[in-house]
């Protein structure tokens, strides 16, 4: 039996770049959210933690599905093992894609 999807979501939040591991992404019900689900984060009983690490891993304690905006998503991939959870300080020219919000037409 294959191994279970891991996907790395990268995205803005509160002028930090934030990258998560989770196993379940799915398009949300509601519009224009993505929910991610089921967070996988390294062993927490290394002799070294990293504080960016530790931050993502206390938000998201006791939290069984998270939904994000579209817009701040940068990139989701889909990995064969995950990696160290991070926040860095979002730097440079990158920007959240503005979107239009107009909603869907009506079934009438």
């Amino acid at each position: 039996m294959a191994a279970k999807s891991i996907y790395r979501v990268v995205f803005h939040n509160q002028g930090e770049i934030w990258e998560l591991y989770a196993r379940d992404i799915y398009q949300s019900d509601l519009w224009g959210f993505i929910e991610v689900e089921t967070f996988v984060f390294e062993d927490a009983s290394k002799l070294v933690v990293d504080p960016s690490t530790d931050k993502l891993r206390r938000t998201f304690e006791g939290v069984s599905r998270s939904y994000i905006p579209m817009n701040a998503i940068v990139r989701i991939d889909e990995v064969e093992r995950e990696g160290t959870a991070k926040a860095v300080k979002a730097d440079g020219k990158v920007a959240e894609f503005p979107r239009p919000f107009t909603l869907p037409p009506r079934d009438d």
